[in-house]
């Protein structure tokens, strides 16, 4: 309001300069891509990657298999992990050896984390493991995609109007140097006779 507002009183303004009008056009035209492209740009990546994600999601659910492992030994306390969505802070996992059975049917034995906080020999815990019964991470819920596709968006529409931004500053720099190259001219033309009797006449 105060950019259109401002264009407003510069209309008939004697003291008006071409740059001043130029300078409030071009702070008018980057409001309206702010408020006009910046959410829209936000909207289409959002979308794009909530389609995106929601595929992830819906083929990791059929290539992500839950399978019961059983503890053959103790292996200690696992370092904390640092993928926030594989984990909350509030579980604790060992370290163990485990014997499981893949979807393929074949047992297979190796080292994996289990949600036990002592675990012991014959315990049993759920494991996710490929079609091939390697072991793998949990699959990518569908909150956690939209929540990701959320702040694709967000960024995305922060970005497209620190672009715009960017973009007035840099004009709005252009036309200042060029006014004070202009100025730097006609004080060159007009300095030599500045002060002196009879000038302009």
């Amino acid at each position: 309001m105060l950019v259109v507002k401002g264009l407003w009183r510069w209309r008939h303004n004697p003291l008006r300069r071409a740059t001043d009008l130029a300078e409030a056009w071009v702070a008018l035209v980057a409001l309206i891509l702010i408020a006009v492209a910046a959410p829209v740009t936000g909207c289409l990546v959002g979308t794009a990657a909530q389609d995106a994600l929601q595929r992830s999601v819906r083929q990791q659910r059929h290539s992500h298999h839950l399978v019961v492992a059983t503890v053959v030994r103790d292996r200690g306390r696992a370092p904390l992990e640092a993928d926030p969505d594989t984990t909350t802070a509030r579980e604790v996992r060992s370290r163990v050896v485990a014997d499981w059975t893949g979807p393929d049917g074949i047992r297979r034995r190796g080292a994996a984390l289990a949600d036990l906080k002592s675990p012991r020999p014959g315990d049993h815990f759920r494991l996710w493991t490929d079609p091939h019964g390697r072991i793998t991470t949990r699959p990518l819920d569908s909150p956690t995609a939209t929540t990701h596709a959320v702040l694709a968006g967000v960024g995305a529409a922060l970005l497209t109007a620190a672009v715009v931004e960017s973009a007035r500053r840099l004009a709005v720099w252009h036309m200042v140097r060029r006014r004070y190259a202009r100025w730097d001219q006609a004080w060159d033309r007009a300095g030599p006779d500045w002060g002196k009797a009879g000038t302009g006449s």
